[in-house]
């Protein structure tokens, strides 16, 4: 492991955000925000400016918490499977907890405005109780205002921020997930599913933090409107609340349909990412068939399928919209109506404070369709992150050691094994395998096409289910796939794959996989960019660049996968010489 200096732990902790060091003044008028704002005065902000990320926000701590909480509730109840929504919430308690408190005194702060309101203007006409009252109200009322714009920017920020953090959460277990998936559970979640919970199901879960508040935060301005309104009004009160029940009545079933249209619109999503990143994928082979225009078809006919979910979807959500709007309208002429029919006396008093506390009462019933559609998305992605994260894994029966020496000089050590692509199946893919690899040891597994040998590698890197024996893998693997895989970069980015550079053994590389006359061939050497998937190499140099990579890694096991089949007799001569 490399040595950290104190100079780089200094840099390293001056470019994390002021906001991981501020105090709770700094954190409340966001004081901590001056040097950035400072600097965009100064001259336009560029990437470096940037500040780094405090520790609570970074994803991996996020992960690593989830994982810890998850694994904890698993140990206490091992005959129950632990919901994934409650571990969130147990990881997030403390913040969840302070948000809702501003949510609930921007509430109260909003609430106070109408009784303020009308105490002044009781005492503009002489009623008032004390001398200097009108001073008190004046202040009482600057005091409320600042009290519920401080509130309103907390909670804004701290549920958004709360939003960043499970959304990295789930980013990060999706993605250490969909490296453990049985062969089973990859049949049911495509790439392009998968790609769909990370750019989409993450991020709707993610918004749901800042509107988790406006669920039970609407109800509350709502009961305390009423209550104001029957001050005001008295027994006027009531066709105000019909008026209010009647609308949420009318958006029950909307709202479930609204469900069920998301759900839809969801799987349909699905499948069309699925059938477009796999045209994207083979784009090369769709052009030398010209297959583009049966594609397309293809593609328009899946779009036209989400077309028509997404827009019974966005016509319900219009529903919505048109009801919730048009309520509080409802509810005011409703309550003159019962004012007039009940010959209520009106005076500036209440009819000033009806008229403030109308907008108690349209805030929330106007942000209903919003919640309503947060709440459906959020439910449905949560359903299926759930769902998948859930999956079925690899069952993990390779134990690993990483160290061969003395104590385990058998690298691979295989007893009465059998393995199977599907865990049911009576009739396993390898079966009554006994292999011993003893160190230093090259071993050649030879057969016809269609005989196990590449199903006999994935058993040693426990890529397949094992149904029967035993298996134990001891040191550093590099494997070498039939098919090269080659990442956009440089040569040298992925010969090294994020591995520290030592030019010795790096040249030695270069020498042993027969490179060196290619590199020169190259208009900058191992710097020249490969282009996506090495699209401008032959297919033995992408063999040889990834055998460079498996190389370079020195690794105690070596797994190659027919690592000669793209080579000619004289470089696949010459490679088996240089790697012997």
């Amino acid at each position: 492991m490399a040595s950290v200096t104190n100079g780089e732990v200094a840099d390293f902790e001056t470019q994390v955000t002021p906001f991981a060091k501020a105090g709770f003044f700094s954190k409340i008028s966001f004081w901590w925000l001056n040097p950035l704002m400072k600097m965009g005065y100064e001259k336009p902000l560029e990437d470096k400016d940037m500040p780094l990320l405090g520790a609570t926000d970074r994803a991996c701590n996020q992960y690593l918490m989830f994982m810890e909480k998850l694994n904890g509730k698993k140990q206490s109840l091992p005959h129950a499977t632990p919901s994934f929504f409650w571990t969130i919430v147990s990881c997030h308690r403390h913040a969840i907890l302070v948000s809702g408190f501003f949510a609930l005194l921007k509430v109260l702060t909003l609430s106070a405005g109408p009784v303020v309101l009308k105490a002044f203007i009781n005492v503009s006409l002489g009623k008032g109780t004390f001398k200097h009252e009108g001073y008190v109200l004046a202040a009482l009322m600057f005091i409320c205002k600042f009290c519920e714009s401080l509130s309103q920017r907390q909670w804004n920020f701290r549920t958004r921020r709360l939003g960043l953090q499970v959304r990295s959460l789930l980013s990060a277990a999706i993605y250490k997930k969909q490296q453990k998936l049985s062969n089973a559970a990859k049949k049911k979640h495509s790439s392009g599913e998968i790609l769909n919970y990370v750019t989409v199901d993450a991020y709707r879960i993610g918004e749901f933090p800042f509107w988790f508040h406006q669920t039970w935060t609407t109800s509350v301005q709502l009961c305390i409107a009423l209550a104001i309104l029957y001050n005001a009004v008295g027994a006027a009160m009531v066709s105000s609340l019909v008026v209010i029940i009647i609308a949420v009545l009318c958006n029950i079933p909307l709202a479930r349909r609204q469900h069920k249209f998301q759900s839809k619109l969801m799987e349909a999503q699905d499948v069309r990412l699925k059938a477009m990143s796999e045209s994207f994928v083979h784009m090369k082979i769709l052009k030398l068939y010209a297959w583009e225009a049966h594609f397309n078809k293809v593609i328009e006919g899946l779009r036209e399928v989400e077309y028509k979910w997404l827009s019974a979807f966005q016509f319900r959500r219009a529903y919505h919209s048109f009801l919730c709007w048009a309520s509080p309208n409802f509810v005011s002429a409703a309550t003159f109506i019962t004012c007039y029919l009940l010959k209520t006396p009106l005076d500036a008093s209440n009819v000033f404070t009806f008229v403030a506390t109308l907008r108690l009462v349209q805030e929330p019933v106007r942000s209903i369709p919003d919640v309503i559609r947060v709440v459906i998305q959020a439910k449905v992605a949560f359903t299926r992150i759930s769902k998948f994260l859930d999956a079925s894994e690899l069952n993990g029966q390779v134990k690993k050691k990483y160290n061969v020496g003395i104590d385990y000089p058998i690298p691979i050590a295989m007893n009465s094994c059998s393995f199977s692509w599907d865990e049911n199946t009576s009739k396993p893919a390898l079966n009554n395998i006994n292999l011993i690899v003893k160190a230093g040891e090259k071993i050649a597994i030879c057969g016809e096409v269609g005989s196990g040998k590449s199903t006999l590698l994935a058993a040693v890197l426990g890529e397949i289910p094992k149904t029967k024996g035993t298996i134990q893998v001891c040191g550093k693997i590099a494997y070498i796939s039939q098919n090269a895989w080659i990442q956009t970069g440089t040569v040298q980015d992925n010969i090294l794959f994020g591995s520290p550079m030592d030019v010795e053994r790096y040249q030695n590389t270069l020498v042993r996989c027969s490179l060196v006359k290619d590199l020169e061939m190259f208009p900058y050497g191992d710097c020249t960019q490969i282009g996506e998937r090495g699209v401008n190499l032959s297919g033995g140099q992408k063999q040889r660049v990834q055998l460079a990579r498996a190389l370079y890694q020195n690794a105690d096991i070596y797994l190659l996968d027919d690592p000669f089949s793209a080579v000619d007799v004289h470089t696949a001569t010459s490679l088996f010489m240089n790697m012997s």
